[in-house]
Order: C-alpha cells, then sequence, then structure tokens
C-alpha cells in the first residue's frame, strides 16, 4: 500500500502566514517527546548534539510524535555524513546541522543529505524508515522533496560567512545560536551581550538577503520578540528538561524545606 510522507520543515516555513514557534526535546524520552508535540507547538527539535539520544532514542521520539501536528526537527550532533545518513534512514525528514561556519562545510553537509548525483548519502531505502520500507513510491527519485536540510550558524566565523552558507543550494535555511556564538565571540554565557546580539541580527540580514528562513534559539520571552521583530521565521522558546527542572525547583521551594516556615503557622 502506497504511503505519505508528511511535509517539510522547508515546507510548512514557506506555507507559514507568521513565523514558527517551537522547543528543544531533550530528555530522550519518547513519552516526553509526545507530551510535547501535544502542547500545540508548531515543531519540536529533538536533540543528538547535547542530550543523551541515540540512533535508537531518536527513532522512538520520531515514532511518538508522528501522530501530532508539530513537524519535528532533529539535530544531529555533527556533520558527519554517516551519522547524517543513518538520521534520514530513520525517517527524520528535517536536520539541523550544528557548527558550520563556511560555505564549503554547509555544501558537504547537503551532499551528506542527499543521493547521487546531488550527493553522497548511501541508498539504503528498502530497509529503512525513511520510505517506509519502499512503501513510499518514488521514493528515490523524489527523496530531495522528502527531506530539508538546516545548518547552525553559531561562531563568529560563522556570522561573517552567513551570506555565503545560506546561498549554498540545498541549505534550506540557518538558525543561530546565541550560545556558542557568545562562547566564540569572548563572552561566553553573555547571549545577550550586545555584541551578540548584533552578530545575531547581521545573521538575520544576509541570510534574509539570499532568501532564506532564519531562525534562533531564545527562551527568554522579550528577546524571542525582539527577534522575531528583526525577522526570525522559525524560533526556540523553551526546552523540555528545563520547563520540568524551574517547574520542579518551584514545588520544591513551595512545599519542601525552604517551604517549612511559612507552613508552621498554619
Amino acid at each position: 500500500m502506497p504511503l505519505r510522507l508528511t511535509p517539510t520543515f522547508r515546507d510548512r516555513l514557506s506555507a507559514a502566514s507568521r513565523p514558527l514557534a517551537g522547543m528543544w526535546v531533550s530528555s530522550g524520552s519518547p513519552l516526553v517527546a509526545e507530551i510535547c508535540a501535544g502542547a500545540g507547538l508548531d515543531w519540536l527539535l529533538i536533540d543528538m548534539e547535547h542530550s543523551p539520544n541515540g540512533l535508537e532514542s531518536t527513532l522512538a521520539q520520531l515514532q511518538a510524535v508522528a501522530a501530532y501536528p508539530s513537524t519535528p526537527v532533529v539535530r544531529v550532533p555533527s556533520a558527519d555524513p554517516v551519522t547524517i545518513k543513518r538520521v534520514l534512514d530513520l525517517g527524520a525528514q528535517n536536520i539541523l546541522v550544528p557548527m558550520v561556519s563556511s560555505a564549503r562545510e554547509a555544501e558537504a553537509v547537503v551532499q551528506a543529505a542527499h543521493y547521487p548525483p546531488r550527493g553522497i548519502r548511501g541508498v539504503g531505502s528498502a530497509l529503512a524508515r525513511s520510505a517506509r520500507w519502499n512503501r513510499v513510491d518514488d521514493y528515490l527519485t523524489d527523496a530531495a522533496a522528502h527531506v530539508s536540510v538546516f545548518v547552525q550558524v553559531e561562531t563568529a566565523r560563522g556570522v561573517e560567512a552567513a551570506a555565503e552558507i545560506a546561498a549554498v543550494e540545498g541549505v534550506d535555511g540557518v538558525f543561530v545560536g546565541p550560545s556558542d556564538l557568545a562562547a566564540s565571540m569572548g563572552v561566553l554565557g553573555s547571549q545577550t551581550h550586545p555584541d551578540v546580539v548584533d552578530a545575531v541580527r547581521r545573521t538575520f540580514d544576509a541570510v534574509r538577503a539570499a532568501g532564506k528562513p532564519v531562525g534562533v534559539n531564545a527562551f527568554d520571552p522579550a528577546v524571542a520578540e525582539d527577534y522575531l521583530r528583526a525577522g526570525a521565521a522559525f524560533v526556540l522558546v523553551g526546552a523540555d528538561v528545563a520547563l520540568l527542572a524551574r517547574g520542579s525547583e518551584a514545588l520544591g521551594a513551595r512545599w519542601s524545606a525552604a517551604g517549612e516556615t511559612d507552613r508552621a503557622g498554619y
């Protein structure tokens, strides 16, 4: 029975009449991923770079969120073509590749994500979830339509090369990472340092001038709103583990030792 795949994140951005808001899914738990998928956000970033996610847990999370309208994007741990191939074969239709700082690096990412003659992706669709085990008609012929490729600019060198990176054919969008960018600029931990904000905005301008959508990570609502006004087409505004950490801390402060003094007078 022929099956149809869902629209890519590239397609969703192209069709959107407003910026798309999403959140990090970093716990490694399919259950948590499913909870997040049903929250009403536009997209989810399943992270393999700074989270305990391997191939098996990423697959389980892709399966868990498949029934929901939020579009999953997988951030692979690096630009390694073998990893990219395996994540695509899991059925990830959208990938984000970190630490891309030149057009040459961006081109290598695009090649890793596409079959020959455009790229170097190995052919294993008959064995893989990507083509639903050959249940998607003409998957090999149409594979480029089923995959979107986003790269992450998060170094000072990447900011200077942002226009060339965005101009690479096959790069569907650029995501700016202020945390690593701040570290690269010598102000570790200061994502809202004026120089960092200026670099983010310059990257926005360069990417948008190349005709590509640009996104950014911004957990502070005021910062996120500023970046949206500056032209961000997609944003990440929270993370599953951060929400759990802050929420559980609030419970602890209210109901455990920290609140004993207040409750003593009840």
